[in-house]
């Protein structure tokens, strides 16, 4: 694709106009909304709202005012997005506490069945909040196999296949409705990690059958770093399943402060302590621009910009790890170079901003609201120049930061 190719996409793009909606810096081009969405224009405002007025002026009136609701509120607009009616999503905690909640809450109510079967690869902290999990609830354990083995793995003794929709590293996408259907099949419960679809990819839990959803706020949502996260359960799971974390915002009476604890009904049992209002504002911000958004128009454009990138790491002998087919996959597009890191980092002094996945991954986000095909095209000739002068070879760009 030429320079003048891409300016006439990107002059043609539905969704351009949602570009001017971000703070996105001079001189950058940013392909890493995958682990950090960038910052929305409406956020900073939004943020100086909460501090200035909501709690500078207002104080404690504003618990009565949008702010105990604001996890429900804003679970409805993420419902929206991933194919769930409003009361089957809540805002709450990280990715990693809800995760837990919800496993711990579906091996008790799966008794005596006692596995969770998950795919080795999967993103670490979902194993390991599963190994922390089955070691809360007696005889419950992990029983993580590769990919290819998660069909024979799902048995009469499972409790719960927890998957990941789409894969951190390559991008591959599991078919959601068919692998819950195979776990319903065999008596078992259907969670989906969404962290890499939500914003990302159409989703539809409903149509899907799924059981238990969790996703973050800060990736493709852009609800900032360390936003809160989010829970979905089906309204037939609802009155069933009881959180482990019994804090009192998940109370039936919270303001009633007795001692005993009675579960809220349907979603809000969820919750556990005071939601952190400052973090709810940015999130809230994030999803509502999304309020508009056209998600077959997302899905074709990152379909578009996954060829262009594609085409252009081939033309540059790299290994593409992500499927070629775009129902087979999220919005991000990963080669595979033994000097991905470095490389990485020669990216991002040349203002091109990726990241890398050990060992050997070069991860590119393709966030359609505010990423160009001329971005694209720019971006693969950095990539092209820094490969032909050998510039990644610098020992500084070797050199491990804490946050790879």
């Amino acid at each position: 694709m030429t320079r003048d190719e891409a300016r006439a996409l990107d002059a043609a793009d539905p969704l351009r106009a949602y570009r001017d909606r971000f703070a996105l810096p001079a001189g950058v081009i940013y392909l890493d909304g995958n682990s950090l969405g960038p910052l929305p224009r409406a956020t900073a405002p939004a943020l100086a709202d909460m501090a200035e007025r909501q709690w500078g002026e207002r104080l404690i009136r504003s618990w009565n005012e949008g702010w105990i609701d604001a996890p429900q509120r804003i679970g409805g607009k993420i419902a929206a997005l991933i194919g769930a009616e409003p009361d089957e999503v809540i805002v709450a905690d990280s990715t990693s506490v809800n995760l837990f909640k919800l496993l711990v809450a579906a091996l008790r109510h799966a008794a005596p069945r006692t596995t969770i079967v998950s795919e080795t690869g999967n993103f670490p902290t979902d194993l390991h909040i599963a190994e922390g999990a089955a070691g809360c609830v007696p005889g419950a354990l992990l029983n993580a196999v590769a990919r290819a083995d998660l069909a024979r793995a799902i048995d009469g003794d499972t409790a719960l296949l927890m998957l990941t929709h789409v894969h951190y590293k390559t991008a591959e996408r599991f078919d959601m409705a068919a692998w819950t259907t195979r776990a319903h099949d065999a008596g078992a419960l259907a969670l989906w990690d969404l962290s890499h679809s939500v914003g990302a990819i159409p989703l539809d839990l409903g149509g899907a059958g799924a059981d238990l959803a969790i996703g973050c706020g800060y990736k493709y949502l852009n609800g900032g770093p360390g936003a809160p996260a989010f829970l979905f359960v089906s309204r037939r799971l609802q009155e069933q399943l009881a959180s482990p974390l019994s804090g009192w915002m998940g109370h039936a009476a919270p303001f009633e402060f007795g001692d005993a604890y009675s579960p809220a009904p349907g979603i809000k049992r969820w919750l556990a302590g005071t939601p952190s209002m400052l973090a709810m504002a940015g999130l809230e911000a994030g999803i509502d621009l999304w309020r508009d958004v056209d998600q077959q128009q997302v899905a074709a454009k990152s379909a578009a910009l996954f060829d262009a990138l594609a085409a252009i790491g081939a033309n540059l002998g790299l290994e593409c790890v992500s499927p070629a087919d775009p129902s087979a996959r999220g919005s991000h597009i990963s080669f595979r170079h033994p000097q991905a890191y470095a490389l990485c980092q020669a990216l991002i002094a040349r203002g091109v901003i990726g990241d890398f996945r050990d060992p050997d991954i070069l991860r590119f986000g393709l966030t359609p609201l505010y990423l160009g095909f001329e971005d694209v095209v720019r971006a693969g000739a950095i990539l092209g120049e820094i490969l032909g002068d050998g510039s990644y070879a610098d020992p500084a760009f070797a050199t491990r930061n804490a946050v790879t």
